[in-house]
């Protein structure tokens, strides 16, 4: 059996793979807030050990993080949950575990969950794309996670869009996170005089009821959204870019949001597919799982 781990900045999901990859057990739990660094420790452990009472034996183990390890120093980097920021997070939860885990960015895992049973099965370059709370990415060359020498391959949420654009957790301004994001969406319509007290999904279901500023910001996000994609298109050439996130459920993306992206693309004839995941919201932890080879 193997064990996979989504840790998010709000929930921390887990499932029991077969070796045929069918998932047998499955649990969702808040991200603990009061606790701290140790709390998410402690109850990532239990969730592994809960998992392997159901399945009756020990499994393997990977998780999917909101950030990657830093070859430097082997300390957590690059989280948009900063409380991950710093902390030798493979190290404590081994000692938690009592074994060799794996750990990837949860981008990552996606990726690699969409690349092997998924919306870009059979593609040999992928690129995997989250749009929710944050915006990250994802490679998979091969059936294999491409990480780089850096680990921050894929990282495409933080190209930055216009240096003097909103201010990013990460330091920078202007990156694309700050645009195409479900909070940036709700500042850029906060920018222009919108309620401040609506969210993504509410400004989306208020450009479709036709009201003119939801339209006009909604209009700027896939603009956004068509230069920021360009931007890796051009580099990368994937044979396939899968979307994912809450945002990703955006039915627009996949005409407004594609016809931006072949304005920007240095091509004349867009022949990338973007769509949108296969697995929904159980691919990164699918994925997790996969760090560990399955024989399916």
């Amino acid at each position: 059996m193997w064990i996979g781990i989504d840790l998010g900045g709000t929930k921390i999901e887990g499932v029991n793979l077969d070796a045929n990859g069918i998932v047998q057990n499955r649990e969702r739990r808040p991200t603990p807030k009061n606790d701290g660094y140790h709390g998410i420790i402690t109850s990532i452990a239990d969730l592994v050990f809960k998992l392997e009472q159901q399945s009756g034996e020990t499994c393997t183990v990977g998780i999917g993080t909101p950030g990657a390890i830093s070859a430097r120093t082997g300390l957590m980097k690059n989280c948009n949950s900063t409380i991950l920021n710093n902390k030798p997070l493979k190290e404590d939860i081994e000692k938690a575990l009592a074994r060799e885990i794996k750990i990837a960015n949860d981008a990552d895992c996606f990726a690699l969950s969409e690349a092997h049973d998924g919306a870009a099965a059979g593609k040999s370059m992928v690129f995997g794309v989250i749009i929710g709370t944050g915006v990250g990415g994802g490679i998979v060359s091969h059936g294999q996670i491409h990480n780089g020498p850096n680990a921050i391959a894929g990282e495409w949420g933080h190209l930055v869009l216009d240096s003097q654009g909103p201010k990013c957790y990460c330091g920078r301004q202007g990156c694309i996170e700050t645009y195409l994001s479900g909070p940036g969406l709700a500042q850029n319509y906060r920018n222009r005089g919108g309620d401040n007290t609506h969210d993504a999904k509410k400004i989306i279901a208020n450009a479709r009821d036709g009201d003119p500023l939801a339209k006009i910001v909604m209009q700027n996000y896939y603009d956004y959204f068509g230069r920021a994609l360009a931007m890796v298109i051009n580099i990368l050439d994937p044979d396939i870019v899968v979307l994912g996130g809450g945002l990703s459920q955006i039915d627009e993306l996949y005409q407004e949001g594609i016809t931006a992206v072949a304005k920007h693309v240095f091509s004349d004839d867009l022949r990338t597919p973007i769509v949108q995941n296969l697995h929904g919201d159980a691919s990164g932890v699918l994925g997790a799982a996969r760090l560990w080879p399955l024989p399916c």
